[in-house]
């Protein structure tokens, strides 16, 4: 009710747990609290914050146009309503080495369990589009020093994701990832892998735990979490598969309400009000109120 009545620094332990567990943790992408809630009644083991879900929902492009302010705004409103761990999606760290070190503690105090922040050029773009570009490693490495050194809780997970697959080959993808966990990343996003293979050379490359972004209709394949598992992947993440259940529902609705004129046909595919009360909780919301103003000394 209201607040998860886990502290951030209990899910920070749980995130890490996972990871050490050698067990596959999945994260599907919320775009709001009520979907966050919904993640954890079906017994995921996290819940992500994309970035390209975010812009979406602002209606913007993914090209690195939102701000901290909106990333760690949307990220501790999901945060607050679940007692999984929150991966958030932090771009580049919204500028120089100076600022992912602020984003790490602004967003320690949003409540989430860790961040990922990546190698690009300022200002990225969506890591599934042809055209992106990387900062040299240096660059890169400081980024995650920098983010690294601003950390207050140690248990705060820092991701460090390489998108250098696509622009110079996984050779160089590997390169940065064994720097970047040397930076002392605890975690290794390679973004845009095609297949089995890439996982395969990474998993053989380095020890640090592995994440895979199974996003639909972008350059990798959508691999099982069995598969994933077996790859030895610590983490798969599914950032936009929500949103874009939701939207394509949201679609096809409106077209037919303009159609026939009303929504009568659409009621079998709506969550019902009963279900969305309970997900919600209302009865708990009521008891709260009914001890504390129905009450006589």
């Amino acid at each position: 009710m209201l607040h998860s009545a886990v502290p951030a620094a209990a899910k920070r332990a749980a995130f890490r747990a996972g990871l050490a567990s050698g067990k596959l943790l999945r994260f599907p992408g919320a775009f709001n609290p009520l979907s966050a809630m919904l993640i954890a009644r079906h017994g995921f083991e996290g819940v992500y914050v994309s970035g390209a879900v975010i812009s979406a929902d602002l209606g913007l492009p993914d090209i690195g146009l939102t701000t901290l302010t909106e990333v760690s705004g949307r990220a501790g409103q999901i945060a607050r309503v679940t007692a999984l761990p929150t991966l958030v999606d932090a771009d580049t760290g919204f500028g120089e080495p100076l600022n992912a070190a602020r984003t790490v503690q602004v967003l320690e105090d949003a409540g989430v369990a860790g961040l990922h922040i990546e190698d690009q050029v300022n200002p990225k773009r969506c890591g599934h589009l042809d055209g992106k570009d990387v900062v040299d490693r240096d660059t890169a490495v400081r980024r995650i020093k920098a983010a690294v050194a601003a950390r207050r809780d140690p248990a705060f997970v820092i991701a460090a994701r390489t998108d250098a697959a696509a622009v110079h080959g996984l050779d160089d993808a590997i390169d940065r990832a064994k720097a970047y966990a040397d930076a002392g990343a605890d975690l290794i996003f390679p973004e845009a892998l095609g297949d089995e293979a890439g996982f395969e050379r990474f998993r053989a490359a380095i020890d640090t735990p592995i994440l895979a972004n199974m996003t639909e209709f972008g350059k990798s394949r959508l691999l099982p979490a069995a598969t994933l598992e077996n790859l030895g992947v610590n983490v798969v993440i599914y950032p936009v598969t929500l949103l874009r259940l939701a939207m394509g529902a949201a679609d096809a609705g409106l077209a037919e309400i303009a159609s026939r004129g009303t929504q009568e046909g659409l009621l079998e595919a709506m969550q019902h009000r009963r279900d969305l009360y309970d997900l919600l909780d209302y009865e708990a919301y009521n008891a709260f109120d009914t001890s504390i103003f129905n009450f006589e000394v």
